[in-house]
């Protein structure tokens, strides 16, 4: 029996306040999280090491009930390591394929942009058509698929940049930083990480996940919230003077990501605070200087006028 509209939305206020309890003080990252996940996006967490990015990682899978691989991305890496590899059985002298690690609900590529581009490459017909190519053979991947990947600074040594093709199939980047004071206490005196993650109970399953994402494609967006959305991607080609603007894939997936915020806060209908909620997360990484930094989604938001 399919669950109702009532109790998805129950399971899914159980997951948040659950990863609550074990990453503390990062309640809009967490939130951002999910609805990245809800909008059929991937996620790139950026930070420095030690604040929790591989642990938030295992708490939504064991939160979420998905199948969970984690790669760890090195400089010796090879994309067979991650696809799978063809392998000659010699009793019935043909190859069988041994699936690599891809083949998970939810994928952690640690540490991603330690490996080579060549490596790297190995996600991007996956994180776009949820599919691999080898050996001749397409093979599906498994549903929901979800690809979290974890970076390092730019600034640290033995990184390898990843190329604005790759960071494109990232739907959101989210940075989560150090812990408040208070919250650092807590972890201090609370429970070891690794005892709360083996405590977590699943609130959610592959089945409700789908639901609940078919669910986001049903939210409504008014003609006046997409003329916002399309007027906010039309500066960011015509008015910063940037190298290039928001492509119509950032458009589609900014559009796809507030209405999963929406979905998150109950609501059956898009606003244009849950476009700005989510819209830091998914342009930033988007939008680059001549000089190669950053531009911040607040100048998108305080320059078009909300309709």
């Amino acid at each position: 029996m399919s669950a109702t509209p009532a109790e998805l939305q129950s399971a899914l206020h159980s997951s948040l306040a659950q990863l609550n309890r074990v990453i503390l003080g990062k309640e809009r990252q967490i939130r951002l999280c999910l609805a990245c996940l809800l909008a059929r996006g991937h996620l790139l967490i950026e930070d420095i090491p030690g604040v929790g990015k591989t642990t938030l990682a295992h708490a939504l899978a064991k939160t979420l009930g998905l199948a969970f691989q984690r790669v760890q991305f090195t400089s010796d890496l090879l994309p067979a390591d991650v696809l799978g590899v063809s392998i000659f059985d010699r009793e019935t002298a043909l190859f069988r394929f041994q699936q690599g690690p891809i083949f998970a609900q939810l994928v952690l590529a640690d540490e991603i942009n330690r490996a080579s581009p060549k490596a790297q490459s190995a996600l991007l017909e996956a994180m776009e058509e949820h599919q691999v190519t080898l050996d001749g053979r397409t093979m599906s991947l498994p549903e929901p698929f979800f690809v979290v990947a974890t970076q390092n600074p730019q600034d640290q040594a033995g990184t390898f940049p990843l190329p604005d093709s790759q960071l494109d199939r990232f739907l959101m980047r989210v940075h989560l930083g150090y812990p408040a004071a208070h919250e650092e206490r807590a972890l201090l005196n609370g429970s070891d990480r690794r005892e709360l993650l083996a405590s977590l109970v699943a609130t959610l399953d592959a089945g409700r996940l789908q639901a609940l994402q078919r669910r986001v494609a049903e939210i409504h967006a008014a003609p006046a919230l997409l003329d916002y959305l399309q007027a906010l991607v039309a500066y960011s080609r015509d008015r910063l003077g940037l190298p290039r603007g928001l492509s119509p894939r950032a458009a589609i997936g900014l559009l796809r990501a507030a209405r999963a915020w929406a979905l998150l806060e109950g609501r059956a209908a898009v606003i244009p605070e849950h476009v700005q909620a989510v819209l830091e997360a998914v342009v930033e990484h988007r939008l680059r200087e001549r000089d190669g930094a950053a531009v911040a989604a607040s100048r998108l938001i305080e320059a078009v006028a909300i309709p």
